[in-house]
């Protein structure tokens, strides 16, 4: 294969990384590999073709198990942990709530079903915080 098409076809799989696709460094790896062997190719003519599609393999593979990783994860960090719902949150119980008792009450503009789902009982217009949700009911425990 000529020098020059390995470099194209390096430059168009970075290309399509960078400006179409998060392929997560898939092709910025593989387009890195091909300019590789295209530079390759240029400095040493008489490369056969065979040679340079398996020096084209085993970079890619070896860079994609070795650094792909690292690199996404350098570049791209974690993003903070969001809560997506009302788990955690603090509200006032409207009425008693006896160990596993329920009730209606207003939360965010709706009404849903709340259970005691604590040791202790929870008193008329005390805190509770939300444990999780199952469902539409609210589970709660009292805070102390």
């Amino acid at each position: 294969m000529q020098w020059w098409a390995w470099v194209a076809g390096g430059a168009i799989l970075l290309g399509a990384e960078l400006a179409f696709v998060d392929a997560q460094f898939y092709l910025v790896l593989l387009g890195a590999t091909a300019l590789v062997v295209g530079v390759a190719s240029l400095l040493l003519p008489d490369l056969p073709v065979w040679l340079q599609w398996l020096v084209f393999s085993l970079l890619a593979i070896t860079s994609m198990v070795t650094f792909r990783r690292r690199v996404y994860e350098r570049i791209r960090p974690k993003l903070p942990l969001m809560r997506t719902g009302p788990a955690g949150e603090t509200l006032v119980v409207p009425q008693d709530l006896a160990p596993g008792g329920t009730c209606r009450m207003e939360y965010r503009g709706s009404s849903w079903s709340a259970v005691n789902g604590g040791d202790v009982p929870i008193a008329a217009g005390s805190r509770a915080h939300i444990v999780r949700v199952d469902g539409l009911t609210l589970v709660l425990h009292g805070t102390p």
